[in-house]
């Protein structure tokens, strides 16, 4: 089996302060500081959940992904689920074979973890944007 555990859903906001400060004061959530990832075009924080993390993205940089996503969802929204899997690149070249789509290079970049990520197209993927993390 190539899918395993779901590390996280993550939530595009416009406003990564006041999204942390509704999950902490309206829903008693823990919630990480806000980490910039330039590469990424995006601030992030996690919320972590006894059994999988949300993760916030607010746009950073013109060129940020997420800031063409609200564009078209002003208010926000779920953008991607993000899945582990034990070897990255051996699940690329098994989507790929599927006839997957692999956006980007292809090649994995480092995510929020420290961990090599990739991002399968959304409509290989029922509309949804998948992220694979190396676990």
């Amino acid at each position: 089996m190539m899918i395993g555990r779901l590390n996280h859903v993550a939530i595009a906001v416009r406003d990564i302060a006041a999204a942390s400060e509704l999950y902490r004061s309206t829903l008693g959530a823990q919630v990480s500081a806000p980490e910039p990832l330039e590469e990424h075009g995006v601030t992030v924080v996690f919320i972590t959940l006894p059994n999988t993390k949300i993760e916030l993205l607010e746009p950073l940089g013109a060129e940020s992904p997420i800031a063409r996503f609200l564009e078209k969802n002003p208010d926000g929204g779920m953008h991607h689920i993000c899945y582990e899997v034990d070897d990255i690149n051996a699940a690329r070249d098994q989507l790929v074979n599927s006839g997957a789509r692999v956006l980007g290079s292809g090649e994995p970049k480092i995510g929020a973890h420290g961990k090599p990520v990739l991002f399968l197209h959304p409509k290989d993927f029922n509309g949804t944007l998948i992220e694979l993390e190396q676990a």
